[in-house]
């Protein structure tokens, strides 16, 4: 963050300031269990929680009633936050590039954040970590950003009509991509076009000589593009950045050529799943819009490290056993993604293949499509010929359910009634030719079941 006196930060949001005018050169934080030096702690009140009473020791504070530290004191620290955030943006020389979706908003924001920091250098890029997409996650990643920051690259989440409208006042886009239109929060928004109408709000946002970067396979999207008055520059199998050749290694690790008005770029990536190839592409549809070429954008996507814990990471234990770990958060679409790359693992290289296992938890925020959405996974998972099937919890038996309806049931179905139950079944069933996927809602903290798998050593 650029270096501000408590009483700018008070002027540029419209606070008084209570205590001692200091200089906050660190960024904004909401957690005091992690402040971060002569930062910004914003005091929330939450359901629970009094941010205010967390004060003592912060450096400075934003908040809605003074405190033991100095304190910019608001009528709403969340609203203030944002304001501030665009003060920043404002006085910066940055280019923002915002992206939203139901799925894969992480993965393409990791790989585009890759490209860039590869193209442009470590310090000229801030992007979004762990789930900071909303009001308060956005605003604080804008304020990482400084002198040397060239591209902010921010994830918008949003759970309403309305959301990435206000989200786009604090961090004004000049590309912006919109990945896909799910079920992911479905509950919340009743109904797949009133999602595309709260993404589509993101492109709405762009000046005209801004680029919209939009799936040109997801027909809700392709048909935002009137909603903006920038260009639009597509990506997807019928898009203007395709792929073409998509093979698949040993660990189910894509390679492919990526192609975009007459050139064509050859990447391998690190990461597993095919579904990784439409977020590459997206990054690097974003990429181009800002100016990088084809060739060094696929080179860029070709050393791109995962950088998000729990999405996709593979491990091999000490005697073989494959631990496919996706338990960061789960829709109906991404399920169906992660069973497609537990299958390309299981066939591996065709000469040894591995024994497919599938532990799934509960996929939540779908609304009325809860028992629907379950069913459809256990379906797709019968049907992609999975070995066996451990469901976790009685709030997934609906994905089991599914599976006794396909015309093949997964051959073994194990329902337990949670994540020990589930990580004691891998441990005494699962070994060294198998290859198990866990996966979930963020919710069920399933991760915790790679873990335990991938400590034992002996079945």
């Amino acid at each position: 963050m650029i270096a501000l006196r408590l009483s700018e930060i008070a002027a540029a949001v419209g606070g008084e300031l209570h205590g001692e005018d200091v200089v906050v050169r660190g960024a904004a934080y909401v957690d005091s269990r992690s402040p971060l030096p002569d930062g910004l702690f914003v005091a929330v009140v939450g359901e629970r929680t009094d941010g205010h009473e967390y004060a003592d020791g912060a450096h400075a504070v934003l908040g809605s009633r003074p405190t033991s530290a100095p304190t910019v004191v608001v009528a709403d620290p969340v609203t203030a936050l944002g304001r501030l955030a665009r003060h920043v943006l404002d006085r910066l020389d940055v280019t923002v590039l915002a992206l939203t979706g139901s799925q894969g908003k992480t993965g393409t924001k990791d790989y585009l954040a890759a490209v860039l920091r590869t193209l442009a250098g470590e310090e000229a890029v801030v992007a979004t970590t762990a789930n900071h997409n909303n009001e308060l996650g956005v605003p604080m990643t804008a304020l990482r950003a400084g002198e040397s920051t060239r591209f902010l690259v921010v994830e918008m989440g949003a759970r309403g009509i309305g959301h990435i409208a206000e989200l786009c006042r604090i961090a004004p886009p000049a590309v912006a991509a919109v990945l896909n239109v799910g079920t992911a929060h479905v509950g919340e928004f009743g109904g797949r076009e009133q999602i595309a109408q709260a993404k589509g709000e993101i492109v709405e946002a762009l000046p005209a000589d801004g680029t919209a970067v939009l799936n040109a396979d997801d027909e809700l999207v392709a048909a935002m593009a009137p909603r903006t008055a920038a260009q639009v520059l597509t990506f997807g199998v019928g898009g203007a950045v395709r792929w073409s050749d998509l093979r698949l290694d040993a660990l189910g690790r894509p390679a492919f050529v990526l192609e975009h008005d007459g050139s064509a770029a050859s990447v391998q990536l690190l990461q597993t799943g095919s579904h990784q190839v439409q977020n590459a592409a997206a990054a690097a549809a974003m990429a181009l819009a800002v100016g990088f070429t084809l060739d060094d954008v696929g080179r860029a996507l070709a050393g791109a490290a995962a950088a998000s814990p729990w999405r996709m990471e593979v491990s091999e234990r000490a005697d073989g056993l494959v631990v496919v770990n996706d338990a960061y958060n789960a829709n109906p679409e991404s399920m169906r993604a992660a069973l497609e790359a537990l299958m390309a693992v299981g066939r591996g290289d065709g000469a040894r293949p591995r024994r497919t296992v599938a532990v799934l938890g509960e996929m939540k925020e779908l609304g009325p499509e809860h028992e629907t959405g379950h069913r459809a996974v256990g379906r797709a998972a019968a049907e992609m010929g999975v070995d066996v099937l451990v469901v976790v919890g009685s709030a997934a038996r609906g994905i089991a359910d599914g599976s006794a309806e396909a015309a093949e049931p997964v051959g073994e179905v194990i329902v337990t009634a949670g994540r020990e139950e589930a990580a004691d079944w891998v441990r005494q069933n699962a070994g060294p030719e198998d290859v198990v996927l866990v996966k979930a809602s963020r919710g069920a903290a399933l991760e915790w079941v790679a873990d335990q798998v991938l400590e034992e050593t002996t079945r």
